[in-house]
C-alpha cells in the first residue's frame, strides 16, 4: 500500500502556532481544575495559572529563539554543534522516551475515561487499541497532513470549550470566586506547581521548527499559540469555581466534563451536551498523543537515518501500547502522568536553557 503524501512536506509559521496549543491542550485539562482548587483557596488559581503560564511562554520564546538560530537543522545536528555529538544524542533519546511516555499516557487516560462515561461495557485493552492504531494510521501518512488536522481540529474545540462557558453563565455564581488572595505559601507552591505541569509539550518546537519554511516568525507564533492553552485553562478554571464552587471542584474526578453535564441548551436541541463535549474533546486528545508519536519518530529517524518511516512506527507502536497497559488503575495512571509531567517539563527548560546559554557562550551558529 502506497500511502498519500503531500507535495511539500514543508510547513508555516502559522501551523506551529497551531501546532503548539494541539499538543498542549489534551486529557490533562479535564481534571485541571480539581487539582488546582485542591491545592488553593476560592479562586485564586487562576493568579498561579496566570504566573506558570507566563514562565512556560518566556520557555517556549527561548526555545523558539533557539531553533531558528539553525534554519532547516534537526534538533540531533544543532545540539551537536552545541554539546558535541554523543551528548546530543543521549539528549534526543530522553525525548524520545518523554514522547513514548506522553504518548502511552495519552491512549490509557482516554480509555479509561472513555470506559466510565462512552463503552462501560468494554474492555480498556481494546478501547486502547483501537484509539491506537487510528493515530498510527494516522502518524503513518504525512507528516504535513498531521498539521493540517490540527488546522481543523482546533478551532472545534475552542468553540466547544467557549460554548460551555457561554452555557453555564446562568449557573454562575460571583459569590463562588470568593474570597481572594487567601491561599497560603504551601497552597501557592503547590498551585504553581499544577499550574507549570499542566503545559507539558511544548517541547515539540525544537523538532518541528526545522519543517518551517520561514523559520524568523517561529518565536513570535510560538508565543502566540502557547498563550491561547493559557487563556482557555484560565477559562475553564474560573467557571469550574463560579458554577461548582472551590470545595465541589476539589473533589470532582473530572470537573470539565461535570462542567459540561451541566449545559442545559433552550429548546431540547441537544439532551446530553457532555457527549458531544466528549467526542470533540478526543479530537484534542488525538492530535496530542499523534504528534507525540510523531516526535519520537521525527527524532528516531535523525538516528537512524537508514531506517524506514514505517519501520519504526511498527516497532513504536508495541511499546506505546505496553506502557499504556502498564498502570493497574486510575490511581497508577495519575501516578505516571505526574511523574512524567515533573520530568518532561524540567528536562525540557534545563535543556533548552542550558543549550541557549551554551550556544551563546561558544558563539554557535
Amino acid at each position: 500500500m502506497k500511502w498519500f503524501e503531500y507535495g511539500n512536506e514543508k510547513i508555516s509559521h502559522r501551523e506551529i502556532l497551531v501546532a503548539i496549543p494541539s499538543m498542549v491542550i489534551a486529557v490533562g485539562v479535564l481534571s485541571l481544575p480539581r487539582d488546582l482548587a485542591a491545592a488553593t483557596v476560592g479562586s485564586d488559581g487562576w493568579i498561579l495559572l496566570v504566573i506558570s503560564g507566563g514562565v512556560i511562554v518566556f520557555i517556549t520564546w527561548l526555545m523558539a529563539r533557539l531553533a531558528t538560530k539553525f534554519p532547516r537543522q534537526s534538533f540531533l545536528t544543532y545540539s551537536s554543534k552545541i554539546v558535541t555529538k554523543p551528548v546530543a544524542v543521549v539528549m534526543t533519546f530522553i525525548f524520545i522516551a518523554i514522547a513514548i511516555a506522553l504518548a502511552a499516557l495519552e491512549v490509557r487516560e482516554i480509555s479509561d475515561i472513555s470506559k466510565q462515561y462512552l463503552f462501560d461495557r468494554t474492555p480498556v485493552e481494546i478501547i486502547s487499541l483501537s484509539f491506537l492504531l487510528v493515530v498510527v494510521y494516522a502518524v503513518s501518512g504525512s507528516r504535513a497532513g498531521i498539521f493540517r488536522l490540527n488546522l481543523m481540529f482546533l478551532p472545534i474545540i475552542l468553540i466547544i470549550a467557549i460554548a460551555v462557558f457561554v452555557f453555564n453563565i446562568g449557573w454562575f455564581s460571583l459569590g463562588n470566586l470568593l474570597p481572594v488572595f487567601e491561599t497560603d505559601f504551601t497552597g501557592v507552591g503547590r498551585g504553581l506547581t499544577t499550574g507549570l505541569l499542566s503545559y507539558m509539550g511544548f517541547g515539540i518546537i525544537l523538532f518541528y521548527t526545522s519543517l518551517v519554511d520561514n523559520p524568523a516568525k517561529v518565536p513570535r507564533s510560538a508565543v502566540i499559540g502557547m498563550c491561547i492553552p493559557v487563556l482557555l485553562y484560565i477559562l475553564i478554571f474560573i467557571t469550574c469555581i463560579g458554577v461548582f464552587g472551590n470545595s465541589v471542584t476539589s473533589n470532582l474526578i473530572f470537573p470539565t466534563i461535570e462542567l459540561a453535564k451541566e449545559v442545559d441548551i433552550p429548546g431540547g436541541f441537544f439532551e446530553r451536551f457532555e457527549s458531544i463535549f466528549f467526542v470533540i474533546w478526543i479530537m484534542a486528545i488525538f492530535n496530542t498523543t499523534v504528534m507525540a508519536i510523531d516526535v519520537a519518530l521525527l527524532a528516531l529517524s535523525s538516528i537512524f537515518k537508514n531506517k524506514s518511516k514505517m519501520k519504526i512506527v511498527c516497532v513504536l507502536s508495541p511499546v506505546v501500547y505496553l506502557i499504556a497497559m502498564y498502570p493497574e488503575d486510575l490511581l497508577d495512571v495519575s501516578a505516571l502522568g505526574g511523574y512524567l509531567s515533573y520530568f518532561a517539563i524540567s528536562y525540557t527548560s534545563i535543556v533548552t536553557i542550558l543549550l541557549s546559554v551554551i550556544a551563546k557562550v561558544r558563539k554557535v551558529k
